[in-house]
């Protein structure tokens, strides 16, 4: 059976996927290359239910409060710190979703944001398995865990829907396809 933290991690690699598919999109539009709005609104959803309703759910509706009731401090402490870098994140999603609320791409705009988001993430992930994770193992019993991890599930279902999951890693690898593919146009 997978455990909370192997659940939490393999979403993380998920994220981390998508802040390459980010990375190439916001290359695109800085130097005035064409990312489709259309692309940029998929790739908002996902990252608003996927990496925040879902991942970002499941962390604070049950693992931080389990790690807290465990004993870790929340101000002041890691669980601070990354409902902190959460907070952060979300502003990025809404600059970025601003950026596109015209006809027009607010280049500037949605680059800085993109950004932003993509350093913000790739550290805060760093951290939460590298320095947050490792504590459940010492903090939380198994049972504990396997309680955590049941949570989970309920939660995907709940906040996201029964098949929503696999539609949303559908939208990744179709941008994937657009943006990660090999650039011919950079070079002439």
């Amino acid at each position: 059976m997978k455990t909370a933290i192997e659940d939490l991690i393999h979403e993380h690699k998920a994220i981390q996927y998508a802040l390459n598919i980010l990375e190439k999109m916001s290359e695109r539009i800085e130097n005035n290359r064409d990312a489709k709005k259309s692309d940029i609104k998929s790739f908002l959803e996902f990252l608003k239910e996927f990496a925040d309703k879902c991942h970002h759910g499941k962390e604070e509706d049950f693992l931080f409060p389990a790690l807290e009731k465990a004993g870790l401090k929340k101000e002041g402490g890691p669980i601070g710190a990354m409902l902190f870098d959460h907070t952060q994140g979300r502003n990025y999603i809404k600059q970025m979703q601003n950026s596109i609320l015209n006809n027009q791409v607010d280049r500037l705009l949605f680059v800085q944001a993109s950004k932003d988001y993509i350093s913000l993430m790739r550290s805060h992930i760093q951290k939460e398995n590298n320095v947050l994770f490792p504590l459940v193992d010492i903090k939380l019993s198994d049972s504990e865990q396997n309680d955590l991890y049941e949570k989970f599930e309920n939660h995907e279902e709940n906040v996201i829907g029964k098949g929503r999951h696999e539609e949303l890693h559908n939208i990744l690898e179709t941008l994937a396809g657009k943006y990660l593919v090999l650039d011919k146009t950079a070079h002439h």
